[in-house]
């Protein structure tokens, strides 16, 4: 598993990229003059955009933008075919590769195949249960501590407060360090990173957003590779002392590099992705007030039984605030689209669509489309009690995505999500401004344009 793998033998050596005459036969827009502007007009408004093309086009469209032409396939199926993947036909490296592989390479989702399968196996250990009781202790302690420094008189933005908390907590349970002025560092860098994968701009020029990008991975790296001898060897309740000390199934550890890789994009995927979670769910909860009850009486409930602590064992009682962040998670996915490029020649829905085609779902569409969320932008989480989700499709509900690359942490994601509201709901009351509606920036990750301010008054 450490030696490099030759790219030649996971994809054909003939592999192309395709231009518009490849997908002619496609419905969907003509060429356009500029694909930077048409890539800056779909980021302005994604829900919007691909809603208009849906409508216009359907459910199979081509497309343009600065990655190229390819195709979009919209519905369940169409994430079932992709996601599900049983015949190898789509790559998620391929597919990510124009917009991470500046900032995360080689990360857990920039991988395919056995060599993905070997080293999502390996780092499995760190979500092991007895490594995620001891993160829950941490990420108790911290939520107290953090939301316990928050006004309960005025109102404040709680978009950069959670993501000052959930980097503390990230601190902790994933480096294994305090927070402090390394991890305020370690969070502008991820921060960099991240509005570095959309960046219009795609080559680190000087005084560009790529610039920024690349410079942050590099103090990532020189950071996690001035660590990795202090933890080889080592116990630690932390993901990156787990990596340190993974082994794979021929018994070798993973090389530095390889650690350095998956610390990268797995702190990517889980600070920020949690953060605009927690984010929508707060505000869908301060705009549903009767639902916003209906958790406290729950919340209530574990710690008339369990203590005011959550346990590890106390977690499963916590239906409503699960159903409730599914719920959220519908609303706003913390990842509005996955591309993906096709290794081979595929039929979908009487298109044929030829091998090194760029390939894309839309999870947000799919979250909000009627015939299976009736009165989709409606908060009711509900819909996710086990006889209304019976007959609803399998990929209705991609949040973590699905097949081989399903979210590894979304177990740790649920648990950080109810630890959260475990202590905010027994503690504080939801308010927000009267007549509020947030507005979301939907890429790269979701977040609130005004930052959502919020009152949290004493219960």
């Amino acid at each position: 598993m450490n030696a490099p793998v030759n790219p030649g033998d996971l994809y054909p050596a003939d592999l192309k990229v395709r231009g518009f005459e490849d997908f002619a036969h496609v419905p969907g827009p003509q060429p356009a003059r500029s694909r930077t502007w048409r890539t800056i007009q779909f980021l302005r408004d994604p829900k919007g955009t691909i809603e208009w093309l849906a409508d216009t086009y359907g459910l199979v469209f081509r497309r343009q933008d600065y990655m190229g032409w390819g195709v979009t396939l919209l519905g369940p199926e169409a994430n079932e075919l992709v996601l599900f993947n049983k015949d190898k036909i789509f790559s998620s490296k391929l597919g990510w590769d124009p917009v991470l592989d500046m900032v995360f390479p080689n990360g857990l989702m920039m991988m395919d195949f056995d060599p993905h399968r070997k080293d999502r196996k390996t780092l499995s250990v760190a979500f092991k249960p007895a490594p995620m009781k001891a993160y829950l202790g941490g990420l108790n302690e911290g939520i107290a501590r953090r939301v316990g420094q928050w006004s309960q008189t005025d109102s404040f933005k709680f978009y950069p407060a959670i993501k000052d908390l959930t980097l503390d907590l990230a601190a902790g349970s994933f480096l294994g360090i305090a927070w402090g002025p390394e991890a305020q560092k370690i969070n502008q860098a991820f921060t960099d990173m991240v509005r570095a994968s959309v960046a219009i701009v795609r080559r680190p020029l000087p005084f560009t957003q790529m610039r920024r990008g690349v410079k942050g991975r590099q103090y990532l790296c020189d950071f996690f590779g001035r660590e990795i001898p202090n933890r080889r060897g080592k116990e630690g309740d932390d993901f990156f002392t787990q990596f340190c000390n993974a082994r794979d199934e021929d018994g070798k550890l993973l090389t530095d590099q390889e650690i350095i890789d998956h610390m990268n994009f797995l702190m990517m995927a889980a600070h920020d992705t949690l953060t605009s979670s927690i984010t929508s769910m707060v505000y869908h909860l301060g705009r549903n007030p009767e639902w916003q009850e209906k958790l406290r009486e729950e919340v209530d409930g574990v710690r008339a039984r369990h203590g005011d602590s959550l346990s590890y064992e106390a977690l499963s009682e916590l239906e409503l605030v699960e159903m409730a962040f599914k719920e959220s998670l519908r609303l706003v996915p913390p990842v509005p689209m996955i591309p993906r490029r096709a290794v081979k020649d595929f039929e979908f829905q009487g298109y044929h669509i030829p091998a090194g085609s760029g390939v894309g779902i839309n999870t947000l569409y799919t979250h909000h489309m009627e015939e299976h969320w009736p009165d989709p932008e409606r908060f009711d989480p509900l819909r996710f009690t086990t006889q209304m989700s019976a007959n609803r499709h399998k990929y209705a509900w991609v949040p973590f995505g699905g097949g081989a690359h399903m979210c590894l942490g979304l177990h740790f994601a649920y648990m950080q999500a109810k630890a959260f509201f475990f202590r905010l709901l027994s503690d504080r009351r939801i308010e927000l401004p009267q007549g509020y509606e947030c507005a979301f920036h939907m890429v790269p990750i979701p977040r609130p344009k005004d930052g959502l301010p919020v009152s949290l008054p004493p219960r």
